[in-house]
Parts: C-alpha cells; sequence; structure tokens
C-alpha cells in the first residue's frame, strides 16, 4: 500500500472533481426524469428510450475521447505537451463525425429508431416529440464534451462541474417553464424538455469556448492547432482508440438491445419506467466509482510516461492500492444505493404500484452488482486500458455481453417468461462476472505497453 498523504490527496482531489462533474450530469438527466415523470408515465417511458440512443453517442464520445487520455497523460507524464493539441484535433474529427452520422439517422428516420425499442403506440408518441428536437444536440454535445475530457488528461478538471452545473441550473428552470406550461409559456411535456436541454447544451458549449480562449494555457488549444494537427500523431491515435471506440460502440448499441428486450416484454408499460428510474438513480449514486476509475487513468498514465523504462516497478504500488479502494467504494455504493429506493418512490408517487414494485427489484439487483462495477470497470479502464491494453478489453467486454448477457435475458424474457427481475439480472450479471478476468490480467501486469514517441519535437 502507498503511505504517502501526498498521494490520496491527489487522488481524492482528481475523484471528486471528476465525480462533482458527473454528479452533476447525470443531476441534469435526474431532473429531467423526476419533471417528466411527474407530469406523465407514457412521457417517461417516451423520453427513457429516446435516452438509450443518447446513450449510445455517449459511449461513442467516451470511447473517443478515452483514447485523447490515454495518449495525453502519457505525453503529460514526460513533460511533453506540443503533441496534445493534435491528439485532441484527431479525437474531435472522430467524434464530431460519428455525432454528424447519428443527428442524420434521427431526423431523417426517427420513426424508425423508436420502432425498433417498443411496441407501446402512446409511449413511442412521446418518445418522437422528444427525438425531433433532441437530435440537434448531437454534434455540440459531442465536441463540449470531448474538448472537456480532453483537458483531464493534463490534470484540469474544473471546467467539468462549472459546465454541468451552469446545465443543471438552466435545465430545471426551463424545463419547469417548458413541460408544465409556466409563467405564460406553452405546455409541451416532453417536447418541451428537449428544448430545455438544446439550449442547455448550446451554453456548455460556449462556456468551453471561453475557458479554452481566456483560462487555458498550458496547451494554447485553438481552431488553428484543433484543424492544422501534426498527422504523425493521427495513426498513434487510431491504434489505441479504435478498440475503445469499437467496445464503447458496441456497449452503448448493447444498451439499446437492453431497452428493446424490455420494451418488447409483455409487462413493458411498468418495466419502462422502472428501468429508467433505477438506472438513473444508479448513475447518480455511483458517481465516486467512475470518478475514481478516471482519476485511476490519469494517473496511470502519467506514471507509466515518467517511467517508462521501469513500467512494472512504478506502477505496482499504485494498481495493489488502487484496486483494494475501489473494492471498498463498490461497497459502500451498494449500500446507498440499496437504502435510495425507499425515499426515490416517494418522489417518483405517479408511478402504478406494479412500476414501483419493479423499480425495487431493479435497484436491489444493482445495489448488488455495482460492488462488481466499481471493481472491475474501475481496474479496466483506470490500468488495462490506461495502459494501452484496448485490444484486451474490447474482447473480454463484447465477449461478456454478445455471448452471455444478452442471449441469457433473450431466453428469459422470451422463451422461459421469467420475471423482468431476472431479465435484468441477466442482463447486468457481467459486472460480477469479469472481475476474476479482470483480476488476473491486472496482475499479469502484460497490460504495459509503450505508447509514445521517442521523439515528439
Amino acid at each position: 500500500m502507498i503511505r504517502d498523504k501526498r498521494f490520496y490527496k491527489s487522488f481524492a482531489g482528481l475523484t471528486a472533481s471528476i465525480a462533482l462533474q458527473n454528479l452533476l450530469t447525470y443531476s441534469v438527466n435526474l431532473a429531467d426524469n423526476i419533471m417528466i415523470g411527474r407530469y406523465s408515465q407514457n412521457a417517461l417511458s417516451g423520453v427513457s428510450l429516446c435516452n438509450q440512443y443518447q446513450f449510445f453517442l455517449q459511449m461513442l464520445v467516451v470511447g473517443v475521447s478515452e483514447g485523447i487520455v490515454v495518449l495525453g497523460a502519457r505525453y503529460w507524464g514526460k513533460k511533453e505537451l506540443k503533441p496534445i493539441p493534435s491528439i485532441i484535433g484527431c479525437g474531435l474529427r472522430f467524434g464530431c463525425g460519428l455525432a454528424l452520422l447519428m443527428f442524420l439517422a434521427a431526423l431523417l428516420a426517427p420513426r424508425q429508431l423508436i420502432g425498433l425499442m417498443t411496441n407501446d403506440a402512446t409511449v413511442a408518441a412521446q418518445a418522437l416529440d422528444y427525438l425531433q428536437v433532441i437530435c440537434f444536440t448531437y454534434v455540440i454535445f459531442a465536441g463540449t464534451n470531448m474538448l472537456a475530457s480532453s483537458l483531464r488528461s493534463i490534470g484540469i478538471v474544473k471546467i467539468g462541474y462549472m459546465i454541468a452545473g451552469s446545465t443543471l441550473c438552466i435545465n430545471i428552470v426551463l424545463n419547469s417553464l417548458l413541460i408544465y406550461g409556466r409563467l405564460g409559456f406553452p405546455e409541451l411535456g416532453a417536447r418541451g424538455a428537449a428544448i430545455a436541454t438544446l439550449i442547455s447544451r448550446t451554453v456548455e458549449l460556449l462556456i468551453v469556448i471561453w475557458f479554452l480562449k481566456y483560462k487555458e494555457h498550458a496547451l494554447n488549444l485553438n481552431l488553428k492547432n484543433l484543424v492544422c494537427i501534426d498527422t504523425r500523431y493521427m495513426r498513434d491515435y487510431v491504434q489505441v482508440s479504435l478498440p475503445l471506440l469499437i467496445t464503447q460502440a458496441l456497449w452503448g448499441f448493447n444498451s439499446i438491445v437492453q431497452t428493446a428486450i424490455i420494451g418488447n416484454m409483455d409487462d413493458a408499460a411498468s418495466v419502462l419506467p422502472a428501468n429508467s428510474i433505477s438506472v438513473i438513480v444508479y448513475q447518480i449514486i455511483s458517481v465516486v466509482g467512475y470518478g475514481a476509475a478516471s482519476a485511476a487513468a490519469i494517473l496511470t498514465g502519467k506514471t507509466l510516461g515518467e517511467n517508462e523504462k521501469q513500467p512494472k516497478q512504478a506502477i505496482q504500488p499504485l494498481l495493489h492500492t488502487l484496486q483494494i479502494l475501489f473494492v471498498e467504494i463498490g461497497i459502500v455504493t451498494g449500500i446507498i444505493l440499496f437504502l435510495a429506493q425507499f425515499p426515490i418512490l416517494h418522489i417518483y408517487d405517479i408511478l402504478t404500484p406494479r412500476a414501483a414494485q419493479l423499480t425495487k427489484q431493479f435497484i436491489t439487483v444493482l445495489a448488488v452488482t455495482t460492488v462488481g462495477t466499481c471493481y472491475q470497470m474501475a481496474t479496466d479502464s483506470g490500468f488495462l486500458r490506461a495502459g494501452g491494453d484496448t485490444r484486451f478489453s474490447m474482447i473480454n467486454n463484447n465477449i461478456w455481453t454478445w455471448l452471455i448477457c444478452l442471449p441469457c435475458a433473450y431466453l428469459s424474457a422470451f422463451v422461459f417468461r421469467f420475471p423482468p427481475a431476472v431479465v435484468f439480472f441477466c442482463l447486468k450479471m457481467d459486472q460480477i462476472g469479469k472481475c476474476p478476468i479482470i483480476y488476473l490480467r491486472a496482475k499479469s501486469y502484460r497490460w504495459i505497453h509503450i505508447l509514445t514517441r521517442e521523439s515528439a519535437s
């Protein structure tokens, strides 16, 4: 175990900053969820369907951003900042291009996309109203979040919660006005929530542009050095990011397939809102676990960049210490999540008794699986991927998702007709199942790779 108090202070600072950003970001989704949920259960179900498509975009952005952070943190550790703008420029090309494709698909074929996820006509109508507006946020969201995440690679994390905090405030105010039609505004329901999100996402982008122009001086990012990049780093970026992008894209698509399974069950009208509520509550409460994973990735990249000649000896105490912390964070998160189900059901008092019962069951399942998530996800993202072992991560995650979890959930739902809680567990059981595999891979140290060039000049 590391004994240096400065390490724990640094790790806690990074974790808290990233967790706060995630908390504020997910609080925006929670505010939407609660305010729409109190307006109409069908509207909540419709918005939750569109959020699965949005989640797919988020996963693509995460895949693109992780590649930037992995390479950027290595060069930061080597005290070579000159290549980082070119690496960020590579990421922006991929990320914004993918977001543009998703925008066009949602704009041109919204009914087809929604039809894949539900057979309920009332829910589909609510989803269509929301999707036709929210799709205009996709490119803005991708650019903003990739720039903010990229700055993490050199330890700049404050901008993240500045963005998320402003969005939360703006979104709550506009939701109140546009969903319910207060103070003379029209009552737009789900469409009003989408308009509120579009405005808040635009403000986010303006804040990032202001920060880069007036406050960020280490990288001196501007439009010119993001567009006119050094193409030598394109190959390095693709080599690291492509497995991450494939993993995250398939994970995002997996979320859509999960929703399609849940949305086509016999009890879909109750299962969909229960799934939506339990997942957003989980996202809120698990922010520390995900913050710890991101902090570990930054520290791992920096440590390996500083110690390329003896990486194993340098990373060993960091790996041992943080793995123990990940398990402890998981246990605490699981307990808090289990206890949270009781006040949550008081907030969502519009739910039918069946939907409320399923919400309790789904949250209980997540309270158990989150212990595994906080260990295996954080070790995978914080060490294996940050060490350059992105191919192993891609293979492991996709075997569990496509060959184990989804087939088991499909059979449970439509062949054996098991209760919804059993189907939900089948969709989440990989979070526990991957733990021994991740542990053995981390212990082997075969995940450490040299990613930077000998000379970045």
